[in-house]
């Protein structure tokens, strides 16, 4: 099932980690304006999707509503499969996107995995630019040249996956540049791979149903990373984690590199 995190601010320290199905059974009118609520579609973006979700939410609006991929998957269509993949229409997309800000039933309107040059074109036709790009972004996937794009063009950057993935090829904090630096900060290398996030300037998205690890995460505003120890960020080889080939490459794919 789908799960976000509703960070309240009773008492500064309430952590929820609740079921999308459940959230109205905790929030109350006074509490709704403490909490952020995002959700994106992943191939259904038509407003009977957005009603849906509210209606599941219990809820009036959305703070922040994403395009998932710059993709099109046949209608009806269960799940990220290649053969589902149909010929993108991010324009008509966008604009239903900004028809739903315009109703009010969302706050903000963004996207997710999109490379500058189809944010770039977006933008072109845009009425309402995007508010917000979500993209893979930790040590090991920087995304120097995302961050400045996004600087430049006003668009607030939250990067995905700031710890990595579960399995051996995701693991970042296994590098020794984060343990060096957990080490001389007292922190673990988790709340270092946070706390670089947050340091170069968009927001992190992580992920856990563990209450220990989810204060950890939260516990990452008190120490800075000293300029000499953010240089040695450099040494770590770059290299995406999370896939989307799919999309971008094959028969089936509607891009011919990812950056098309």
């Amino acid at each position: 099932p789908n799960s976000v995190f509703i960070v309240f601010s009773t008492l500064l320290k309430t952590v929820l980690f609740l079921c999308v199905e459940k959230i109205c059974l905790y929030l109350v009118p006074e509490q709704r304006s403490s909490a952020f609520l995002t959700t994106s579609r992943c191939t259904d973006h038509a407003p009977e999707a957005l009603d849906r979700a509210l209606k599941e939410l219990q809820l009036d609006y959305l703070d922040l509503y994403l395009i998932h991929f710059p993709v099109r998957m046949k209608k009806g269509s269960v799940g990220l499969k290649p053969e589902k993949v149909i010929q993108h229409d991010i324009p008509s997309t966008w604009r239903a996107m900004e028809a739903l800000f315009y109703s009010g039933k969302v706050r903000a309107i963004g996207v997710s995995n999109f490379s500058s040059k189809k944010l770039q074109d977006l933008l072109d036709m845009a009425r309402v630019p995007p508010a917000v790009i979500q993209v893979e972004c930790h040590p090991q996937w920087q995304q120097p040249k995302m961050h400045a794009f996004c600087e430049s063009k006003g668009i607030h950057l939250t990067g995905y996956s700031p710890l990595g993935s579960g399995d051996a090829s995701g693991d970042i904090l296994k590098y020794p540049v984060l343990k060096e630096v957990a080490e001389k900060l007292g922190k673990t290398p988790a709340q270092v791979a946070l706390r670089w996030g947050l340091h170069v300037g968009h927001s992190v998205l992580p992920m856990s149903s563990n209450e220990v690890r989810i204060k950890e995460n939260l516990d990452v505003f008190d120490r800075p990373i000293p300029e000499d120890l953010m240089a040695k960020f450099s040494e770590i080889k770059q290299e995406k984690i999370i896939g989307g080939d799919i999309f971008e490459y094959g028969t089936c794919g509607v891009y011919k590199t990812i950056e098309i």
